[in-house]
């Protein structure tokens, strides 16, 4: 009778604490609480229309931005002669208008890389046919004139008018050489995947060539497993390997080239750089002798902008980006580069701000002021003056959208507080917004370019009745000082039914890494994203969970978020402990019951934390962690630690080093197949670990990469989370 009667009191509270129907894991991830979404719009060039595939995957169709009308269809498949297709993956556009490129059977290589089959629609005779006999293409480019398209397969580049096709080269080679596409290292972290340039009168194509034969390789193992299965695996396991430059070790070596189409000469670009030197983009421009040329220094704080002449092969430096530490890949990813202007962002005055230069390299003036960031890059309209961005001028878990006038005058064109992202029509008349706030899923408006709206297009109010049902308590935010004196951010959601008066568990989540942001008024905030369901989930078990944006995390300024350089979780992991001894002061709070768990470099901190000395954390989970940055790429690791020879003493501050003090139940989850972060950084820390006689769990799972998903798998591996801190905490 006893035992019955406290099944029934644990039912009970159960049933209090819950006060809304219970959250499924299997809802989560098989997408139940997915938002609506408007995708795949293609501003067009000059206008205030843009371009759409159709539901079914069978036309382009044109809109107004304005009236959200259909005004024309660019391309339909049932007036295609030819080939027949059934559908089509995605498309290109000549700037001419004249022909289309049409994508399909896309096979995923790397995050950004990819092969497919394409074909070549003529807009006048409705002719469709295959770009090229062999297929499984990569990043097929237009000229100018729209005349000749050029493309890389099996590493080598081609040019095809449609009817002939020219060999550019002849010596691409996998694991050796690369031409017009970069290598994995330059793909992942310098965030780009086409490295052709035309000219812009068609008669140049320029490309960048990476010589990785002097790469070290890395080799991971696949095996038959499931989702997809592997049957050429079954009996014996087969390898994959490829070229990844570790942190210290040598990389791809870099040169820019030019192809003349007309008498088929090759030059070599007589570029200003060192050995182990990058050349991380190459750009058109309006100019047909004139293509631009980035180049980078191995310690990345130096970046250049070069004038290529594609018929001579002489360079001209136009612009020296020098900053502290190092220059931020969103800096030179948001460099545009315009027929008479050059747009750099830069944080050298200690915030990141725009600065706009003529064509030749002359800076004009600063385009905005202020103590915050602008975290992204519309454009600049040459006929007004007037510079489109988006910032964290309020508050750094908010984004708003600006405009500042040739005067510098700074306007905010979103109307609603929390986080909002803008697609520019093609003559910025109007503004496709997208806003959430953390509590709020997407609500899709157009604006004109005074901050007016225009029409809501869509939003998520069925989501948002749907979610009523389930009890979520909302997301608060928070600011606290820590012994350091230095003030952080957090975010925290409580169980339904919260009760002051009584001691909650609590779960913390990061990520922590250089420039991110998980403390976001925003609806992707939470540890899984979609409006913090995963986190309701676990408040549903009777846990608070809180995340909190340590040293190092973006939106604050260059100081704060460089102050970790060259000791990459030292302050970071400090920061969450301090998070940690401050939440176990709230009356609320058991601060004996406290877990930390992240994914990536959310992982590395969690296994840092754990460790730091403070002993705060009762249990963790480590997803995908690195666990030394000797194990990880050069690109991202030198960035912000230089080499391992060095910056010895910054690269042996890590868990493998700390694991004698690791203090809590352990679990590790890793991908077998992880391109990104390799499995032998887990392997490595295990060892360590049995070394040091610390009890941990380790669940591996086969043929998944870093995202650890496909079938059941993330179900299960959220699984494991939660259970872990239900039998830990």
């Amino acid at each position: 009778m006893k035992r019955i009667l406290l099944m029934c009191l644990s039912v009970l509270s159960a049933l209090q604490l819950i006060a809304g129907e219970p959250i499924s894991l299997k809802d989560i991830t098989n997408g139940a609480f997915a938002t609506k979404r408007i995708s795949g719009v293609n501003p067009l060039e000059g206008t205030s229309e843009y371009a759409q595939i159709s539901s079914d995957g069978r036309q382009v169709v044109k809109y107004s931005f304005k009236t959200g009308n259909a005004t024309g269809v660019i391309f339909d498949l049932a007036d295609a002669k030819g080939v027949q297709l059934s559908s089509f993956d995605d498309y290109q556009i000549s700037t001419d208008g004249s022909r289309l490129l049409l994508q399909t059977n896309t096979n995923r290589i790397y995050r950004r890389s990819f092969t497919a089959d394409f074909y070549l629609y003529d807009v006048k005779t409705k002719q469709l046919k295959k770009l090229s006999k062999d297929g499984s293409e990569q990043i097929p480019t237009f000229s100018p004139d729209g005349r000749q398209i050029a493309y890389v397969h099996q590493n080598n580049i081609y040019i095809t008018d449609g009817e002939n096709v020219k060999q550019v080269t002849t010596d691409g080679e996998f694991n050796k050489i690369i031409n017009g596409l970069p290598d994995w290292v330059n793909e992942e972290e310098f965030g780009f995947n086409n490295a052709l340039a035309w000219s812009a009168d068609s008669k140049t194509l320029s490309w960048i060539k990476y010589d990785e034969s002097e790469v070290k390789s890395f080799t991971l193992q696949f095996y038959k497993g499931s989702h997809p299965t592997f049957e050429m695996f079954d009996i014996y396991p087969g390898d994959y390997s490829y070229k990844y430059p570790k942190a210290g070790e040598a990389n791809s070596k870099v040169s820019a080239w030019s192809y003349n189409l007309t008498d088929g000469a090759v030059r070599k670009y007589d570029l200003p750089l060192a050995a182990d030197g990058y050349i991380p983009r190459i750009k058109t421009t309006f100019d047909a002798n004139r293509i631009i040329v980035y180049t980078m220094n191995r310690h990345q704080d130096e970046l250049n902008l070069y004038a290529a002449n594609p018929l001579t092969g002489t360079c001209k430096l136009l612009i020296k980006e020098s900053v502290p530490k190092y220059v931020k890949e969103e800096a030179m990813e948001g460099i545009s580069i315009m027929k008479d202007y050059i747009l750099v962002p830069s944080d050298r005055d200690g915030y990141m701000h725009l600065y706009l230069y003529d064509k030749n390299g002359k800076l004009i003036r600063q385009i905005d002021k202020g103590n915050y960031d602008v975290t992204e890059i519309y454009g600049y309209d040459a006929k007004t003056g007037n510079t489109y961005f988006q910032a964290a001028a309020r508050k750094p878990m908010q984004r708003e959208i600006y405009v500042a006038d040739k005067s510098g005058k700074l306007t905010c064109l979103s109307a609603r507080a929390g986080w909002n992202v803008a697609s520019f029509s093609g003559d910025y008349k109007y503004f496709l917004n997208t806003w959430s706030d953390s509590n709020h899923p997407y609500v899709f408006a157009i604006y004109d370019n005074k901050g007016k709206q225009v029409r809501e297009v869509l939003n998520n109010d069925e989501l948002q009745a749907k979610l009523a049902k389930y009890g979520n308590t909302g997301v608060e935010f928070f600011t606290f000082t820590t012994s350091e004196g230095v003030k952080l951010n957090g975010w925290m959601v409580k169980p339904a039914n919260f009760d002051a008066t009584k001691k909650y568990p609590v779960i913390m989540h990061q990520y922590s890494g250089p420039g991110s942001q998980q403390v976001v008024d925003n609806w992707s905030v939470g540890s899984m994203g979609s409006g913090a369901m995963f986190d309701y989930y676990l408040t549903q078990k009777g846990y608070i969970v809180v995340t909190v944006d340590g040293r190092g995390t973006g939106a604050r300024g260059a100081a704060f978020e460089k102050c970790t350089y060259l000791r990459l979780g030292d302050l970071e992991s400090k920061d969450q402990a301090e998070a940690a001894l401050w939440l176990g002061k709230q009356s609320y709070v058991d601060a004996s019951r406290i877990g930390i768990w992240g994914w990536s470099f959310g992982g590395f901190n969690t296994l840092m934390s754990m460790s730091e000395g403070r002993n705060v954390f009762k249990a963790g989970v480590a997803i995908a962690p690195p666990t030394n940055w000797r194990y990880y790429d050069s690109v991202y690791t030198e960035r912000y630690m230089r080499t391992p020879q060095e910056n010895a003493e910054g690269y042996a501050i890590n868990p493998i080093n700390r694991a004698e003090k690791l203090h809590g139940k352990l679990l590790i989850c890793h991908g077998l197949a992880d391109d990104n972060v390799h499995p032998q950084n887990t392997f490595e820390y295990s060892e360590a670990l049995v070394q040091a006689d610390k009890d941990f769990k380790e669940n591996l799972y086969t043929n998944r990469n870093h995202g650890i998903y496909g079938g059941n798998t993330r179900n299960h591996l959220l699984r494991q989370v939660a259970e872990w801190f239900i039998n830990n905490l």
